[in-house]
């Protein structure tokens, strides 16, 4: 095929024209690009060719994908380090914990070991062991610096719905920035984290003065970081998938799409047939959705105004 030829087909003129935009510097670094179904109605191309053409664009470094923010501008590769290590000295608890943090956000919490972060820091691994134990005490501290990065204020809005409201999107802004945090949060065997725990005791005030049983206020102030943790374990498990399969969503649906057409054309799912594919995709609004929903029933019981036995 000639260089004319090949250069005609749709999916290179779709990505050459993305191409041009993050060239040009329309489209900088961050920035999301336009989504496969974006791709097909702006540019009148079949879904296989949108995504083909976002994965050429993907495959010369121009875009990455993240979960949570689709496909984005990537950002140029910083400058290589200069050859030695710094003094032993220059090294501190919290340049570890950052550099953890870091690495974590960008290829998920398996990536960071002491080796890792050793050689991201330019120091041997054993320095590390001057400032920390082990992996056990480095994932504490990696807990206590995002809740510390998400403090929650004092006194906070009026009301105890605005309070739970607020500490809800809180721990979801804390779980979408580190995708990862959501391994490392248990119900049953919590970590000691001061930070962490203070957005429990927190939550409790908030339910001061409510017509609530104790065992009902700590129920509630264990159930809604529930709801908020497991979404956020959704967006997590969704971003190992795509690390482990180097697929986004939209690509994956791509392959199944024939087999879904067939499934839901069979009627045997009229209703699941009917669904809206951005009501399943769209986890911010289902977090919404389940806070509205929860507090909405917690109004409910309130509205009784006598504390269940």
């Amino acid at each position: 095929m000639s260089p004319v030829e090949e250069s005609e087909r749709p999916y290179l003129r779709v990505a050459a024209a993305i191409r041009h935009r993050i060239t040009s510097g329309a489209l900088r670094p961050g920035d999301r690009v336009p989504s496969t179904r974006q791709v097909v109605r702006d540019f009148g191309v079949a879904m296989a060719t949108a995504t083909r053409a976002l994965a050429v664009l993907r495959d010369e470094g121009l875009v990455v994908t993240r979960p949570g923010s689709g496909t984005v501008v990537r950002a140029p590769e910083p400058p290589a380090r200069r050859a030695g290590r710094p003094p032993d000295r220059a090294l501190t608890t919290e340049r570890i914990v950052a550099t953890g943090i870091a690495v974590a956000d960008a290829e998920g919490l398996d990536a960071v070991s002491m080796r890792r972060l050793a050689a991201e820091l330019g120091v041997g691994p054993m320095s590390l062991y001057r400032h920390l134990s082990g992996r056990e005490e480095l994932e504490h501290l990696l807990v206590r610096a995002v809740f510390r990065a998400h403090r929650l204020p004092d006194p906070g809005p009026p009301g105890w719905r605005a309070k739970l409201e607020l500490v809800s999107r809180v721990e979801w802004a804390a779980y979408r920035r580190h995708p990862w945090l959501p391994e490392l949060i248990s119900l049953t065997r919590p970590l000691l984290a001061p930070e962490a725990m203070a957005h429990t005791e927190w939550t409790l005030r908030a339910l001061d003065g409510l017509p609530l049983t104790s065992i009902e206020k700590t129920r509630e102030a264990l159930t809604l970081p529930a709801i908020v943790r497991g979404l956020a374990a959704t967006a997590a498990a969704e971003m190992r998938a795509e690390r482990e399969t180097g697929m986004a969503n939209d690509q994956w649906w791509v392959t199944l799409d024939d087999e879904v057409r067939a499934l839901m054309a069979s009627g045997r799912y009229p209703r699941l047939a009917a669904v809206a594919p951005e009501g399943v995709q769209d986890l911010d609004a289902l977090l919404d959705h389940a806070v509205t929903r929860h507090l909405d029933g917690l109004a409910a019981r309130l509205a009784r105004s006598t504390p269940e036995p």
